[in-house]
This record gives C-alpha cells, structure tokens and sequence, in this order.
C-alpha cells in the first residue's frame, strides 16, 4: 500500500521574480528563485495542509534540477517520483509583476518541457492505483509522450477514489484552443472533480459562463465542478446542489499560484471529507492569502492562516 495521500502529475520548475518592482523585465537588475509549476506548487500546498503528498515530473541533469529536489524535500513533498530527462533542461520562467493580479509570463520549455517527456515506465502504478486523491492538468496533455502517457495513467485509475483534473489552460503551451479543447475533453470523461477559471472551462466545454458550463460538466459524469470567478467568487456545483462562495478581500502582491493554493486546499477538503461548500470556502480563502504574498510554493498558507481570514 502507498504510504501518500496525494499524487499530482505535471509541470514543475524554477520561477524568477524581478526584486524591483513596477518595472518591466528590461530594467531588472536581480531576480529571487523560488520552486514553481501548477502541479508542484498544488502538491506543496497539499503537504502545507498536513498531506503526504508527491509529484511526478521530470527535470533536466543541471543545477536547476537539483534544486527542485531539495525543494520539494525542503517543502515535505516526496521527490521519489522526479525522474530526469537527460537531453533536456528544467523548465525556468520569468514573472514580470506588472499587473500583479496577472503577471505576464515568459517560459523557457524549448524544445520541450521535460515534464512533457514523462513515459508509462517512469510512473509508479502501484500508487496510481491506491492512491486516494490523484491529480492531474489540462498541460500534460498538450505534447506527446506526455498526452499518452497521462490518458493510461486516466484509463488505469478508472475514477477510483478522487481524481482530479485542473483544467490549467495557457495558450502558449497549445497550437490552437480547438486542439486543446479536443485533448482536455477527452479527459474529462476519466475523472471526478474538475477545476478551473472561465476561461479555462470555455475551452474545455466551449462555455464561459459558470453555470452553463457546470451544466456540461456534470453531464460528462463528473461530480463535483469547481469554477473560479476571480473577484464574483466560486461557483461550486454537483448533481444536486450549487453555491456561490463570495469573494476574499486581499491586498493581491502576485496573482501567481493563487490557484494552486486553491487546488491544494481542495485536495485537503476531499480528503477530510467535508461538504463542497465549506472545501470551497477553504480553498478561496487559501488562494486569497497566496495572491496577497510574493511567489507560489513559498507562499502557499496553513490551515490556520486560512481559518485566521476565514475568522476575520
């Protein structure tokens, strides 16, 4: 039997945030390194919560690499399943910080993202099959051997347990939004809670209105549909019932990994088998405190940080 709690499958890499603020990218002078990629900062918020969590993921053989593992060790996630892809390099990415509630981006993934390199005999079946909450995102199928690999590891759970796809849609890892819509429909066929913004939902049901797209969700068998709407809240939905769970008022310093703060506070309310609503409740207010801090992993909150701004 697996000794985890929480495998998340994906991205992982080293984030760099300029140490001057308010300019652009051409004038910074310093950057500070942080651990980075959705599904690793979600794996990181899962164990902030008191999760035995892991990560499957690739890196490159360079120092980059050997940061994310010690990272992640750093954090009390397991790097047991970071495997490396020796032709290529760790994904980095600069963050500009201007706007902060959604910074532009600039990855550096060529020629591919090692994560996306990930093949069936890197994965450890044994925990896909046991484990009680898996995770995966609308990114890791977005190249080959990746797509194939992560719809066996789909095909092989079988919706056992929780099995979680974030949408996590960014354009520029896709050729065209039909491709993805395609690759990330498919998947929702294979899991049981779904979550993601509306644009994201847009692509994968072709609807960016949050109720409509909750329609279209659950009819495709999942059971519970998440849809973030930045400051209008979180629509929750299931077969029988749905809520609003009104926004947090924060300071935003970084919209960056607000969202995976949500994710690894959702994992934690499937887990500890509360009610949608209250998991959404946590969940937005564990992404509030992480759009109000500096970087994504560093600042992913504890439960009693959450319930500190759910009290006040």
């Amino acid at each position: 039997m697996t000794d985890l709690e929480v495998l998340t499958i994906g991205r992982v890499g080293v984030d760099l945030y300029p140490e001057q603020s308010g300019v652009g990218l051409a004038q910074v002078r310093t950057f500070a390194k942080f651990l980075g990629g959705s599904a690793t900062n979600v794996a990181v918020a899962a164990a902030r919560l008191g999760r035995r969590s892991a990560v499957l993921t690739k890196v490159g053989p360079d120092g980059f690499g050997e940061f994310v593992r010690s990272a992640l060790a750093e954090f009390d996630v397991s790097p047991r399943y970071v495997t490396t892809a020796p032709t290529l390099l760790t994904p980095v990415v600069f963050c500009e910080l201007a706007p902060p509630s959604d910074p532009p981006l600039l990855f550096y993934r060529a020629p591919i993202a090692p994560d996306l390199t990930l093949t069936e005999d890197e994965v450890p079946w044994d925990v896909v099959d046991e484990v009680p909450l898996l995770w995966v995102t609308g990114t890791g199928v977005s190249a080959e051997p990746g797509r194939s690999t992560q719809r066996e590891i789909l095909r092989r759970r079988a919706c056992r347990g929780h099995t979680v796809l974030d949408l996590d849609y960014r354009p520029m890892f896709w050729p065209d939004a039909d491709t993805a819509r395609a690759e990330i429909g498919w998947m929702l066929d294979h899991v049981n809670v779904v979550v993601g913004n509306r644009a994201e939902v847009e692509v994968a049901v072709g609807t960016a209105d949050p109720d409509a797209a909750a329609d279209r969700l659950l009819a495709r068998g999942v059971r519970l549909a998440m849809i973030k709407r930045g400051g209008e809240g979180v629509l929750v939905a299931t077969e029988s019932e749905r809520w609003i769970v009104p926004p947090c008022l924060v300071h935003v310093v970084c919209g960056l990994g607000a969202g995976d703060g949500f994710g690894g506070a959702l994992i934690h309310g499937l887990l500890s088998q509360w009610d949608p609503q209250r998991i959404a409740t946590f969940a937005n207010a564990a992404g509030a405190l992480v759009a109000s801090r500096l970087a994504c992993a560093d600042a992913m909150p504890t439960s009693a940080e959450i319930e500190e701004l759910l009290c006040g």
